[in-house]
């Protein structure tokens, strides 16, 4: 609780007289998560008012929104306590204290209740990189030696996060944070974790200014081999605590061998973050025109990733949504997304936000990886950023809310990015799109900018010129036979232009003795197509 003079914390003693009753027994993590479409969310920032949201609200009215659009898997970021709200939750005070912003221990065991009789796992955003600095709350300096639970002296400060390294070489501290995992998965049945700022646990050097183009980068002296033991005992006790336990590692190194078992070597998680996706297509929106886009280096970077080594891919997550950047919605579409929304209007910059909006996460979920994540509320193109109160906006909670209505207004054209991202999800998740192989490429046409490949059986079309459209547009296919339509950006559902006839159905024929198809390919179109 904080004191309203000092704004220091003081901890209380949570001792409920009955003990919460839970009710999903027979939730099994295999049985519903086949493959993780991941909601990554924030309990606070997740209603529309002006205020800290809470367990019981987000159980109430976000979790039928995440069933409703399928996804399996809720992320929750900021549960562990911390001092600072505007922190996001990375700088941590106490580990085993469920965050009393948003309610009691019984209500967050409510919220996961509820979520596995909805058939979603819950992964707890995790933070064993680093802990809050303060003295008067936490565990710096906590005994006076100046160490203890941190290296002590400058090893133990992070030199960007201005926060306490933990010294994993330390039985003590490894046993410290090896019962915090097992607190939160047995105390609150929680399904696994994402582990927050891996890279900086893996090197001395933190990552800092590392570009890590040589493979002598990832096993050379700056390894830190106590953090990677204690990450491998972590790996291997979660899986032992709870069967099917997801481990994600936030990892912008690229480490090999992060997410192979330890019997191979490896460090044990299940999935890494493909962190180069986001930044490119923020790079790419900022710095090169629509006409610019290079579908080579496109199909590179989305299919850079290790076979054997599991990757959640995301267009965007809370680090593109944080103040001072912006969210794709608002990059595409800027000023306008204040007001040229309405349903009837036809803004060129608004129409060609929607196309793009559309294509960047349908391309993203097919060749990114074998997971997909989004963040709270940028499936229906939420128009700002995230800032949460603090001086320098006047403690206001404006930007630290989600605006629930814009997507349910049927007035504005938030409804069709929401629409179409249910529909994505549910085309992936019944096809097992994300349990296929990688993709194979069928055509890289730079001229007429279009990207044909195929992956799990599926044959995605994407059409990102800025006005051309072809009819008659021949492509190899793998298979032949009779295909149809599944999903196309360009119906009218989508708030799209319904330039292509989804009852048709294709059938392959010889040219130059090999099995092609013949569509219209409509500029800024994507289309997925399956054999029947």
């Amino acid at each position: 609780m904080q004191d309203t003079e000092t704004k220091d914390y003081t901890g209380q003693v949570w001792r409920p007289e009955a003990p919460f009753i839970w009710t999903d027994q027979k939730f099994r993590i295999n049985n519903y998560v086949r493959e993780p479409f991941i909601y990554e969310c924030h309990i606070g920032m997740a209603t529309e008012e002006g205020k800290v949201g809470s367990y019981l609200e987000f159980a109430e009215k976000v979790l039928p929104r995440v069933q409703a659009l399928g996804y399996n898997c809720l992320q929750l970021m900021a549960v562990m306590e911390h001092p600072y709200y505007g922190s996001f939750g990375y700088h941590v005070a106490n580990f085993f204290a469920v965050s009393s912003r948003f309610g009691t221990p019984e209500e967050l065991k409510h919220l996961i209740n509820e979520a596995h009789n909805r058939g979603i796992a819950v992964l707890l955003d995790v933070v064993h990189s680093h802990a809050v600095k303060n003295e008067a709350e936490g565990l710096a300096d906590f005994d006076g030696s100046g160490g203890q639970y941190f290296h002590a002296g400058p090893r133990g400060n992070h030199p960007g996060w201005d926060s306490k390294l933990f010294n994993y070489g330390q039985p003590e501290v490894q046993q410290f944070l090896l019962s915090n995992l097992r607190y939160w998965l047995e105390e609150f049945h929680f399904d696994g974790f994402r582990f927050d700022g891996v890279t900086s646990m893996l090197y001395h050097h933190h990552g800092e200014g590392v570009a890590f183009s040589s493979y002598a980068q990832y096993f050379g002296p700056e390894a830190d081999e106590d953090a990677i033991l204690y990450l491998q005992l972590a790996s291997t006790l979660v899986q032992e605590i709870k069967r099917g336990a997801l481990l994600i590692a936030e990892d912008m190194s690229g480490l090999p061998g992060l997410c192979r078992p330890l019997s191979e070597g490896g460090v044990g998680f299940n999935y890494r973050l493909g962190m180069g996706i986001p930044d490119y297509w923020i790079k790419l929106l900022k710095h090169r025109r629509d006409e610019d886009w290079n579908l080579g280096e496109l199909w590179y970077t989305l299919t850079n990733r290790r076979v054997g080594e599991k990757t959640v891919a995301y267009a965007e997550s809370h680090d593109q949504a944080l103040v001072g950047d912006k969210t794709l919605a608002h990059w595409l579409m800027d000023a306008a997304i204040y007001s040229h929304m309405s349903k009837n209007d036809p803004d060129p910059v608004v129409a060609r936000g929607m196309a793009l909006h559309k294509m960047i996460r349908l391309i993203t979920l097919a060749l990114g990886g074998e997971a997909y994540l989004t963040f709270i509320g940028n499936e229906f193109g939420h128009p700002e950023w995230v800032d949460f109160p603090r001086q320098g906006n006047d403690w206001s909670y404006h930007y630290a809310r989600r605006q629930w209505s814009l997507a349910d207004n049927p007035d504005l054209k938030y409804q069709y990015l929401l629409a179409f991202d249910k529909a994505m999800i549910g085309m992936a998740k019944s096809r097992r799109l994300l349990a296929a192989a990688h993709a194979h490429l069928l055509n890289n046409d730079p001229e007429n900018q279009v990207l044909i490949f195929e992956r799990g059986g599926l044959i995605f079309v994407f059409n990102f010129h800025v006005e051309r459209s072809v009819p008659d547009y021949r492509f190899f296919v793998p298979k032949p036979g009779r295909y149809r339509v599944v999903l196309s950006s360009d119906s009218p559902q989508f708030d799209g232009f319904n330039r292509v006839d989804d009852a048709l159905i294709y059938e392959t024929f010889q040219e130059d003795e090999v099995d092609k198809l013949s569509l219209y390919v409509t500029s800024r179109t994507a289309l997925v197509l399956a054999r029947v």
